[in-house]
């Protein structure tokens, strides 16, 4: 490998050009680069820091041997894709353990991700960031009830009694006051 003296990588194809002449701080960079998007997702899935670790290393090798195939064109940004393997390599982890299923993703089928899906996934992956903060934000008793709700399926006659609502009626008069806040919260961020 080169050895490169504070090269910059100010674009995507700066950085895979660096990687096809195998530079060692264009590696770096990668590494660097998108490991906290990828673990966020794995740990935000029911993974650990190690699981993380794991993964982004398939992930990385599964690029660079993309990239480094002269018929591989890249038509989305490395962060997407690098996001996408991950994102399916971690799909396929989950499945492998819930259902020892045999119609896991294939490395080689990576290749043919649509790139207007990839994006959809990434930017269903910012609302719900973008929604939890929201939730966080919104405070008490609102998260609960709408927690409850939303997430645990609990009925009004539920939410009423454990949270110590005289009615349904009034436990739902107070979602909707709450869900009118969250929406506020919600666009206030984009």
């Amino acid at each position: 490998m080169q050895k490169t003296e504070n090269k910059n990588y100010f674009t995507d194809e700066d950085l895979i050009q660096g990687i096809i002449n195998d530079e060692e701080e264009a590696l770096k960079k990668l590494y660097k680069n998108y490991f906290g998007m990828v673990s966020a997702m794995i740990m935000n899935n029911n993974g650990s820091y190690q699981e993380a670790k794991d993964i982004y290393q398939d992930t990385i090798v599964i690029f660079l041997d993309k990239i480094k195939n002269t018929e591989f064109t890249l038509y989305c940004k490395i962060k997407t894709y690098v996001y996408s393997i991950a994102r399916k390599l971690w799909l396929n982890e989950l499945k492998s353990r819930n259902l020892n299923s045999s119609s896991l993703i294939d490395s080689d089928e990576i290749d043919i991700i649509d790139n207007d899906d990839i994006s959809f996934q990434v930017e269903q992956e910012e609302k719900i960031k973008n929604l939890n903060n929201c939730l966080t934000r919104l405070g008490e008793p609102c998260r609960t009830l709408i927690e409850s709700f939303y997430f645990e399926k609990l009925s009004m006659n539920e939410i009423a009694e454990t949270m110590g609502y005289n009615n349904a009626e009034t436990a739902k008069n107070l979602k909707y006051k709450c869900l009118q806040r969250l929406k506020k919260l919600f666009f206030e961020i984009k």
